[in-house]
């Protein structure tokens, strides 16, 4: 598979590297002897490449594959089959304290805020305990690293005496943030970090991202179905559909000339906050659900609700290709839309 090697300009080193990475979930019935029915292709064949520096964003809808990816990426999940390399090591063939040295460098932003965190144990004690378990620090050591995160994500050193249900979604989000920060690493996966919250703490969770970002030198993997959000924290987007990826760009070619019918219509559907330029903006339709990832169409997935599909896309499997400079789709029909 061919993997996209776009805005080399913007920073040559390649940071994380997804090569056709897929996870697939067993479906077994039987009550004393299990055995397998079938299988979800929850992620099925997608590659990529993460620059050091920068966002890259994978939206899609609710059941797209995107936090599976991003789960898998980080082998909190066994790939069914594929390789993720970070920083020319593969993770996938890495076990055991190899694999647990490697995860000080690789963390993750969990979407609930109020699931993330145990109940139990205090935001000191849930920021420190990756320090103590990778030896980064203990004792006062520990103690002032956890007050130096908590300013840094906005929150007073005195939340480290507090418990999750003492503070509010947003703050929650921030104890989340904080705990991901602690081991210093180099890429965070934010799996729709900004869904759980109210529009008013979005934006500033976002702009925290950015600013950490900025001030830390991480990388991050953005998960999110807000593509407002996403077009002004990415520098690069890709696009997915049940399990597969089927455009991939930088935000404003993405935004600015979308390809592929499913991304065309999933912008369609992004609100703009001027009432003219709202009314006389054509909005599509897609007809039709979102087929099932454990029994998906033949040939092209989208073809079921593709408003462009002739009868080939129902038995051919469209070509992952560059349709122009650094621009990837995966649509046979893009040349006569």
């Amino acid at each position: 598979m061919v993997v996209n090697h776009s805005i080399a300009e913007y920073n040559p080193k390649v940071l994380l590297k997804v090569d056709n990475l897929k996870k697939y979930f067993p479906i077994t019935r039987g009550i004393l002897i299990q055995r397998q029915v079938g299988q979800v292709k929850a992620v099925d064949g997608i590659s990529f490449e993460i620059y050091q520096g920068e966002t890259f964003s994978l939206v899609g809808e609710s059941g797209c594959g995107k936090t599976t990816a991003g789960r898998t990426i980080l082998q909190l999940y066994p790939p069914t089959s594929g390789s993720v390399y970070f920083e020319n090591e593969d993770l996938t063939a890495l076990k055991g304290e190899a694999l647990r040295r490697m995860r000080r460098k690789m963390q993750m932003i969990f979407q609930d805020p109020y699931a993330s965190l145990d109940p139990r144990m205090s935001i000191g004690n849930i920021i420190g305990e990756p320090m103590e378990e990778h030896g980064v620090a203990r004792g006062k050591e520990k103690a002032e690293a956890i007050k130096e995160l908590l300013v840094k994500v906005g929150l007073h050193p005195y939340f480290a005496d507090r418990y999750p249900h003492e503070c509010s979604g947003g703050q929650r989000q921030r104890v989340g943030i904080a705990r991901a920060l602690a081991l210093k690493p180099e890429l965070i996966v934010c799996d729709e970090p900004i869904s759980a919250l109210d529009v008013s703490v979005q934006a500033q969770v976002v702009n925290l991202l950015k600013f950490l970002q900025k001030d830390m030198g991480l990388t991050y993997l953005f998960i999110a179905h807000d593509l407002s959000m996403v077009r002004h924290i990415s520098n690069r987007v890709g696009v997915m559909y049940l399990g597969k990826l089927v455009e991939l760009s930088n935000r404003n070619e993405i935004y600015q000339n979308p390809l592929h019918p499913y991304t065309r219509a999933l912008l369609s559907a992004v609100p703009v906050p001027d009432p003219k330029v709202e009314a006389q903006r054509k909005r599509i339709i897609l007809r039709g659900e979102l087929p099932s990832s454990a029994n998906p169409p033949a040939g092209c997935l989208f073809h079921t609700r593709c408003p462009i599909a002739i009868e080939a896309c129902a038995h051919k499997v469209p070509e992952w290709r560059e349709i122009k400079k650094d621009h990837w789709a995966a649509c046979d029909l893009l040349e006569y839309k």
